[in-house]
């Protein structure tokens, strides 16, 4: 832990629930959007495949710019990139908006969401790196699990009053209430966050072009990468179709309302188990065990999603889904935080938000066309296997950097 926030009032605490209260309304804006970004193709008339592009196109941005971003933050430091970040992901949203009124409105939801891109990869690769920098080993990934939970815990909020506004009324009525949180949770980390990595300036040994490729950097990113894209690139993507082709709904919402739900039933459960795995790993000699356990969660909801033809099937195999990608977050990032130096963790956070678009940006592409030629359960089958290789992967990369599979957590 930083020498400075053992000295701070208030310490680690007071740092990370300001960015709790940030990232909690950030991911509430963007909860609004999310039930209504898939049915663009009901609303817009625009093929799977372009819908799919546009669900994709924050992460695709976030790509190229998640590296830049955490060398950004080695070099810089946290406050700025982080709230300048939030101001940018506000005006994206009010690109929503803005795309229900103009003419071309597939171009302008496009450009919105390549904005938003690049917002999130300066709050991502700025969030995760102020838990590091102010937690030790016995508090690194109940940290890194409650910054993550900021959002998670704001989004599935945001998505059941994003589908029930947007059915009651109207979807630009959604999409201006998700613009009015974004730019309140930009001016609560305006006010609210310090800055926690850099002392003493700005360090120029650090390049923009720098890239974090350490073997810890690339297991814990490829891991992000199978998870995300069955999470996100799959389940999110093709749950709105999913409960249309198979008539099932809740609370008489239709299909886009339902699912807002069914995704905040996911969130809400990712969220719980994502401080619970972080504490548990916190306490534990390894992270590794209960990194196992809940990707095996994660690939149990994919097997029980091939069979799910009714409520309560359903909610159970989202369940065994949200409770398997959110226990993987905290542990993983704390992980990281092991294993690689408190100067280099920008930019190792931005490798590995790297992989983590890759996999939910390119699941959209790759599903929704797909479900849509050979079925659901043929997709969720494959999904179910992604997340029992990412745990060889993890336990080969732990492995070859320890020389243990179990390495320890050092305090």
């Amino acid at each position: 832990m930083s020498n400075r926030f053992r000295r701070a009032v208030g310490g680690q605490y007071v740092v990370i629930g300001a960015v709790i209260v940030s990232t909690f309304f950030i991911g509430f804006g963007g909860g609004v959007i999310f039930p209504i970004l898939p049915n663009l193709g009901a609303v817009l008339g625009i093929s799977p495949f372009l819908v799919g592009i546009i669900l994709s196109a924050n992460r695709f941005s976030r790509l190229f710019a998640n590296a830049p971003a955490g060398s950004l933050v080695d070099r810089v430091g946290t406050r700025k990139p982080f709230v300048i970040g939030m101001f940018v992901q506000g005006f994206a949203t009010f690109g929503y908006v803005f795309a229900m009124l103009a003419p071309i409105p597939e171009a302008w939801f496009l450009a919105a969401r390549l904005l938003w891109g690049v917002g999130s990869a300066l709050v991502f690769a700025t969030a995760y790196t102020i838990a590091a920098d102010v937690s030790d080993g016995g508090s690194r990934a109940a940290n890194m699990g409650l910054i993550r939970g900021g959002v998670l815990f704001g989004f599935p909020t945001g998505v059941v009053m994003g589908g029930i506004v947007s059915e009651l009324f109207g979807t630009v009525v959604a999409f201006v209430v998700a613009t009015v949180f974004a730019f309140f949770a930009s001016v609560v980390a305006h006010v609210t966050v310090p800055e926690t990595h850099v002392e003493g300036g700005v360090d120029k040994s650090v390049k923009p072009w720098d890239i974090n490729t350490s073997l810890p950097a690339l297991t814990v990113g490829m891991v992000n990468f199978s998870v995300l894209f069955v999470y996100i690139g799959a389940l999110f993507a093709t749950l709105v179709v999913f409960l249309d082709q198979n008539q099932l709904s809740v609370f008489g919402f239709d299909a886009q309302g339902s699912s807002g739900i069914f995704m905040g039933i996911t969130v809400i459960a990712a969220g719980v188990s994502m401080y619970f795995g972080g504490y548990v790993s916190d306490r534990k000699q390894s992270r590794v065990p209960i990194l196992l356990c809940f990707l095996g969660a994660t690939s149990l909801g994919f097997v029980l999603l091939t069979a799910a033809d009714s409520i309560p099937t359903l909610v159970v195999a989202c369940l065994f889904v949200g409770i398997g990608q959110g226990g993987t977050s905290g542990p993983l990032m704390a992980l990281l935080g092991d294993l690689v130096p408190d100067g280099e963790m920008g930019r190792a956070v931005g490798t590995n938000n790297v992989f983590g678009d890759i996999g939910g940006g390119f699941g959209p592409i790759v599903t929704l066309p797909l479900v849509d030629s050979i079925g659901f359960w043929p997709i969720y089958l494959s999904c179910a296997a992604l997340p029992l290789f990412a745990a060889i992967i993890l336990l080969g990369g732990v492995r070859r950097e320890t020389g243990r599979f179990l390495p320890s957590v050092e305090p």
